[in-house]
């Protein structure tokens, strides 16, 4: 949604600049929403993961049981969020009828700020795996797609008017590793 241009997170009602086509269609999608007179939430999110599906941390996870080195960049900035932390945020505003009478878009991602480098050192910790995870930049994997360097999403909008509580990036991650290593045995 976002250029990545901030350094300070990004709230709701700042102005977008996609950078590419998959952040132009889910703008199109927001606009599309809001143009229909419905009554609507959305909730915007970033660097999402889960034990299902294909993800960075069950990439990272494989990868640094296989592999003696891996490089990651670290000139990339977010927030990782996990995916049962988003549903059960929604469940919750959904549950507690909070949704009525209220309309717009909201931010969520796990608390706290990492690279991706950051985030693969704690995946590779977690996984208690002894990969050596070296930083480099993001011109060393050129990509047909650009990436912000900076989306960390401000949160302040979720958890006052709904009252949610955020976990730290970390212990969520924590929480999807214990998930997925119990699954594996």
């Amino acid at each position: 949604m976002f250029d990545g241009r901030n350094n300070i997170p990004y709230i709701e009602r700042e102005s977008t600049s996609p950078l590419g086509v998959y952040g132009r269609s889910k703008l199109k999608g927001e606009e599309f929403i809001q143009e229909s007179g419905c009554s609507y939430i959305i909730i915007r999110t970033s660097w999402l993961y889960s034990s299902f599906g294909h993800n960075f941390v069950k990439t990272i996870g494989r990868l640094s049981s296989e592999k003696d080195e891996l490089k990651v960049v670290f000139d990339q900035i977010g927030t990782p969020t996990y995916a049962r932390d988003l549903a059960t945020a929604i469940l919750t505003i959904i549950q507690n009828d909070q949704f009525i009478d209220r309309k717009g878009i909201y931010h969520y991602s796990n608390e706290g700020v990492c690279s991706w480098y950051d985030f693969a050192i704690a995946i590779n910790e977690y996984f208690g795996n002894d990969c050596h995870i070296r930083p480099c930049h993001s011109d060393d994997f050129p990509a047909k797609v650009t990436r912000p360097h900076y989306s960390v999403l401000d949160k302040t909008k979720i958890k006052n008017d709904f009252g949610i509580e955020i976990r730290y990036w970390k212990d969520s991650l924590c929480k999807c590793v214990e998930l997925l290593k119990q699954n594996n045995s």
